[in-house]
């Protein structure tokens, strides 16, 4: 065998030596991502109240200026007295008079007392509610992995995928750490 032969061979059985260290060393090294077993998205539920206005029509009576119906009870009581005196003679005008009289007292009462109240006008009124909006936000990932056979949990701001990057037997959470 010559000189460059056993040179070659010494170098080849190095190199193959060196690139064997090399390569056990990366795979000494730790994996260089966890698989991601689950992912679980998590929810807020977020509740904002607003107001809810819409104008009504409405039906109100007018304001009254006779509460005690007293002008429709002296008026009824002027006509039932004139048309009781108008009735009979003697004693019986008399008592037809007063009947009249207090017949027509009442009936002018009730007359004025249902006029009032179909005294109305119509307006328009705005009325308001609070209602309030329900709607969800995402805050975030709660991420189930193993790594190295061992199983952790980890929330993440985004969903990783199938696994999350590793370095130096760390998980990189953020983009910005890798």
């Amino acid at each position: 065998m010559n000189k460059s032969m056993l040179v070659g061979a010494v170098l080849g059985a190095v190199g193959v030596t060196a690139g064997g260290a090399v390569a056990t060393y990366s795979l000494i090294g730790g994996p260089e991502y966890a698989e991601v077993l689950a992912v679980k998205p998590i929810k807020e539920t977020i509740k904002t109240p607003r107001q809810v206005c819409e104008d009504v029509t409405v039906t109100r009576q007018k304001p009254v200026k006779d509460q005690h119906q007293i002008a429709g009870t002296a008026i009824g009581a002027v006509v039932g007295g004139l048309l009781g005196n108008q009735v009979g003679g003697g004693t019986g005008k008399k008592i037809a008079t007063v009947a009249g009289a207090v017949g027509g007292g009442y009936a002018g009462n009730k007359v004025q007392e249902n006029m009032q109240a179909g005294d109305t006008y119509t307006t328009t009124e705005t009325r308001c509610d609070t209602v309030t909006d329900v709607s969800e936000k995402l805050v975030g990932y709660d991420v189930k992995y193993q790594l190295d056979g061992k199983e952790g949990q980890v929330r993440m701001a985004s969903d990783p995928g199938n696994r999350i990057p590793v370095k130096d037997g760390q998980l990189v959470l953020s983009a910005s750490e890798q």
